[in-house]
């Protein structure tokens, strides 16, 4: 059930004051301008506001405070505004009429957990790859940074009337799988009791110790009697499936799953590959140099040509992305592809928008963000590595010891662009200066008073919502009503970090109503009232719900 957006609606009611402006000769503009309808930092300076006058001065030739009263003139408020006020030095300002506002209590009631979805998406086709954890090693702090921030993101999308498919590129080839597999080899015939060396770039850590003892213990010593590489390509393959069905259990536990888990191999199996080098040679953005096939880059604006194929014939990582960019525009035509990357990937942004672009895509449908770093703390103190990985702490590792939600919540708070710490012990502390806490303490509050009502069998379903006028009910509402804004812009701005500040907005408020409205009371004259206000507590435990939800966290009835 779509959302309407009150936003909208405002935003219209200044368009149509343009346009009559413009009609009545006061106004003489070529095109028509954008118009930015926000809420302002001030409660007091109304629910919407717009600077348009500020922006139109210069070009229209009118001093900005007599602009907007002109156009303040040819707003008719409808049964959403109240009132529209200018103020200086050109805005102006929005007040909503309350008995609307109260009357979305019932709208929000009647959504029901579909409350905050719009339809800007319009069905269209957006991929969002994210995670991406070569299968050579469990999945570790940053890269939970990423999970989290991608599965959002999906759900927000979803919303948003978008059609997404989440996906693992599961990076299955090259020469890190070869070390890899030799890795877990020799720990396999060491266990057996036989000398075996590590490569000298292996891979170390318990976990490699775990996978050789599970392939012993279901595959016998049967491998040790093979020649050496077939022993380590078959041993390689039960390794790969392990490591990725691992990789799979530690992110169900934070709530992430995919959609499609998506092999690097089967791009050369499928002919992809090829497919993709041969367009880009009709295109004539490769060459032939020192034995290696290069990608033309530089004409395209780029600092430097990159090699897509060594001289020894091995493709690279690039030639591999590239070939996979092709399989996700041109193969499986999507509108849309949102990739979640690392921040050691940061360089590489640049060029895959060129090989994008090169492919005869448009490389606006490519957006690549980028997780930064994170550092562990304990009030002050660093978390050094684990021994379990070898020099990472991994997500199995945190989700254990501060549980789903806070590792979701903290890793959602923070824009994706910015180095984090994560404080485990603000994540464990049940207290207000712990968000995570925080919010769900307010949902667990809300539920307490439903479940006291039901209890009581008080049927409020015939509550007038019309009494909901104290100051506290009615600010409550402005912030449940502020959901569905928030949905349609973190879709297109793709920061998902808004969320759960919203969150942390709407549980101050309730608190606030909490605090200033006793719901349930034993005196009569009161029963009309608490009627009304159990309302809009039941429609604030669906927005706390349906904010929860859209983060992947729980929505506890008990704290």
């Amino acid at each position: 059930m779509e959302t309407a957006l009150v936003l909208d609606s405002i935003t219209q009611l200044v368009a149509n004051a343009l346009e009559q402006a413009r009609a009545d000769g006061l106004i003489q503009l070529d095109t028509m301008p954008d118009i930015m309808v926000e809420r302002p930092g001030n409660p007091e300076n109304g629910d919407f506001s717009t600077n348009l006058p500020l922006r139109l001065a210069r070009a229209t030739r009118i001093n900005p405070l007599e602009l907007a009263q002109e156009l303040a003139n040819r707003i008719k408020p409808g049964e959403e505004v109240d009132r529209v006020v200018v103020a200086p030095p050109g805005f102006i300002n929005f007040y909503l009429r309350d008995s609307w506002v109260q009357q979305q209590v019932e709208a929000v009631r009647e959504a029901g957990m579909g409350f905050g979805s719009v339809t800007m998406g319009r069905g269209r086709k957006v991929m969002i790859e994210f995670v991406s954890v070569n299968p050579t090693g469990p999945v570790h702090v940053g890269h939970t940074r990423g999970a989290v921030l991608g599965s959002a993101l999906a759900s927000i999308m979803d919303a948003a009337g978008f059609n997404v498919t989440r996906e693992y590129y599961i990076n299955d080839a090259g020469t890190q799988m070869d070390v890899f597999y030799r890795s877990v080899f020799a720990r396999y015939m060491q266990a057996q009791g036989q000398e075996a060396e590590m490569p000298s770039n292996g891979y170390v850590g318990d976990y490699i110790l775990d996978l050789a003892g599970e392939i012993l213990a279901s595959e016998g010593a049967r491998f040790a009697h093979m020649d050496e590489e077939q022993g380590v390509k078959e041993i390689g393959n039960l390794a790969r499936e392990k490591m990725v069905d691992l990789i799979r259990a530690d992110l169900s536990l934070i709530g992430v799953e995919f959609d499609n888990w998506f092999s690097e191999g089967t791009l050369f199996q499928h002919g992809e590959y090829d497919k993709a080098l041969e367009l880009l040679r009709e295109n004539n953005y490769l060459s032939q140099r020192d034995g290696a096939l290069w990608f033309n880059s530089s004409v395209m604006g780029d600092d430097r040509d990159n090699v897509v194929v060594r001289s020894s014939g091995e493709p690279t990582y690039f030639a591999s992305d590239i070939a996979y960019h092709y399989n996700k525009f041109i193969e499986r035509d999507f509108d849309a592809v949102v990739n979640i990357w690392g921040a050691d990937h940061q360089g590489h942004v640049p060029r895959m928008k060129l090989a994008v672009a090169a492919l005869g895509v448009d490389s606006d449908k490519l957006t690549i963000l980028i997780s930064q770093m994170v550092t562990l703390k304990r009030g002050q103190e660093l978390v050094k590595a684990s021994k379990r990985t070898g020099d990472f702490v991994s997500l199995r590792e945190l989700a254990d010891e501060v549980g789903t939600d806070a590792c979701r919540y903290f890793f959602l708070a923070r824009t994706p662009s910015t180095q984090m710490e994560f404080d485990l012990e603000l994540a464990k502390e049940q207290s207000s200066e712990n968000p995570v806490y925080y919010v769900q303490y307010a949902h667990a509050r809300n539920a307490s008073i439903l479940t006291l009502a039901r209890s009581q069998e008080i049927d409020w379903s015939k509550g007038d919502v019309s009494l909901l006028t104290h100051p506290s009910e009615l600010s409550l509402i402005r912030y449940m009503l502020r959901l569905p804004e928030l949905v349609a812009h973190m879709a297109t701005t793709l920061e998902p970090h808004h969320l759960p500040h919203y969150t942390m907005d709407l549980a101050t408020a309730f608190h606030w109503f909490y605090e200033n409205c006793r719901v349930l009371s034993a005196n009569p004259e009161d029963q009309d009232v608490s009627l009304a206000r159990l309302k809009l507590v039941e429609s604030a435990q669906i927005v706390f719900r349906r904010a929860l939800e859209l983060m992947g966290m729980t929505a506890p009835e008990r704290m």
